[in-house]
């Protein structure tokens, strides 16, 4: 796959969303010790919302089904991940607007824009424990991809999210409801750079299809 199309992103988002489904009870589990034990359902509960929205209507391109996708998951997602993931995609939407198409540069500039944004809703940074451990790695793996493919480059960033969310396990969180807990935090995956791993796994299992 030389570039993501338009029903690559759809695909991308449906199975997403069906990943979350999936495993909604082990995110749920993972947010018990330190938040509200309801990010899988949130989650799931937004993502399924999207899924029903995109099978009645058909954006004009990328940029609008991302903030189809950004819309539906801040009026449905509950907490602070809500708002979170709606900029993620509202971000990429402006980096996408009016295209069908998006080549491993093109992606890069979304993804990098979705982690500026959410950085600066959440006022978090790398180290925190939060989804940014995940996207910002990924983004650098996005970035020192010269010579890869587009199936490889997203490979390379999934791995790296997947390495910054394990990551989080020894950290102490210092944003969001975690940080309540202080140094009890310690010793537990950070569930938002969970689900943040499994997006863009997803969507690299899409684009080696």
């Amino acid at each position: 796959m030389l570039s993501l199309t338009g029903d690559a992103v759809l695909t991308w988002i449906n199975l997403a969303a069906d990943e979350i489904e999936l495993r909604k009870a082990y995110l749920n589990d993972l947010d018990a010790p330190i938040g509200d034990s309801d990010h899988g359902a949130n989650m799931a509960r937004g993502f399924l919302a999207v899924k029903d929205k995109l099978a009645t209507e058909k954006p004009a391109d990328i940029g609008a089904l991302f903030k189809t996708v950004a819309m539906t998951l801040l009026s449905t997602v509950g907490g602070a991940s809500g708002p979170l993931y709606a900029t993620f995609f509202l971000q990429a939407a402006a980096k996408s607007a009016g295209k069908t198409e998006l080549d491993l540069a093109d992606w890069t500039s979304c993804l990098e824009a979705a982690l500026t944004g959410v950085m600066q809703r959440g006022k978090a940074v790398l180290g925190d424990k939060t989804m940014i451990d995940a996207l910002a790695p990924a983004v650098e793996a996005l970035k020192h991809a010269d010579g890869k493919s587009l199936g490889e480059a997203l490979t390379a960033s999934a791995s790296a999210a997947e390495e910054g969310m394990t990551a989080t396990i020894p950290l102490v969180a210092r944003k969001g409801r975690a940080s309540y807990l202080g140094e009890r935090s310690a010793g537990h995956q950070d569930p938002g750079a969970t689900s943040t791993h499994r997006l863009l796994k997803a969507l690299s299992e899409v684009a080696v299809q």
